[in-house]
């Protein structure tokens, strides 16, 4: 009965392990992506501010060259849309499979 006591208490203590590495290696890589969009969100916004400026030197006109980059990111919108569950879920979920049920090679 001991043995089972101990069993049991070392499987509990495994799962806790296994637990709080998968939790850490998923808060780690939420933050990390979290700072990668801040900081891909700030060069994007530039980027479109430059983008304005010289499509209005060139259309010669500031709303239609706003309505030009409008129209980009609106496409840019809908293939995103499209393409939701190829990039975002089905990455997610592997991504969380890894790291909770990984191969156990560490």
């Amino acid at each position: 009965m001991s043995d089972l006591k101990d069993y049991v208490d070392l499987k509990v203590d495994e799962l806790k392990l296994r637990s709080t590495k998968g939790l850490s290696v998923a808060s780690a890589r939420l933050v990390s992506a979290l700072l990668l969009v801040a900081l891909l969100l700030i060069v994007l916004s530039l980027l479109t501010v430059v983008l304005i400026s010289w499509l209005s030197v060139w259309t010669g006109s500031m709303p239609v060259a706003c309505s030009i980059v409008c129209g980009v990111f609106v496409l840019l919108l809908i293939i995103l849309f499209l393409l939701r569950k190829r990039l975002f879920r089905d990455t997610f979920v592997r991504m969380f499979i890894e790291i909770f049920y990984g191969d156990g090679k560490e």
